[in-house]
């Protein structure tokens, strides 16, 4: 087990819930219940499957939650390019939030590497 607090990409995770609530909060309330839910619940599914993976008992079950979270990254990605498409965000407001979410990917990704080698080099030789 360890503290998710210890992880670079837990506080990118929190920073980018924090900007995706404050860009959706100008979205239209018909939204509410819509695409604005549903992007800030893949957002915060970041970084609570990290947590949950950090608080698991060993480095396979975190894998298993980094992936998680890596998918509710590409989910949230999506949700901001149809969120300009729409034109929910302009491209300026989306640009950052994009940059961001795509970031936090290459942490989970470069996480999930790390720790599979970690595994690899303390496996049993036969």
């Amino acid at each position: 087990m360890q503290n998710p607090g210890n992880l670079r990409v837990t506080t990118c995770a929190r920073e980018l819930v924090a900007e995706l609530y404050t860009a959706t909060t100008r979205f239209p309330v018909s939204e509410q219940f819509g695409l604005t839910a549903q992007m800030r619940r893949a957002a915060v599914s970041i970084g609570s499957n990290i947590a949950e993976g950090c608080g698991r008992s060993g480095e396979r079950e975190l894998i298993h939650f980094l992936h998680v979270a890596l998918g509710s990254a590409s989910e949230l990605e999506f949700q901001l390019l149809l969120s300009v498409d729409l034109a929910l965000l302009s491209e300026s407001t989306a640009a950052p939030l994009l940059s961001r979410t795509s970031d936090l990917k290459r942490m989970l990704a470069g996480l999930i590497k790390s720790l599979r080698k970690r595994i690899a080099r303390h496996a049993p030789t036969q």
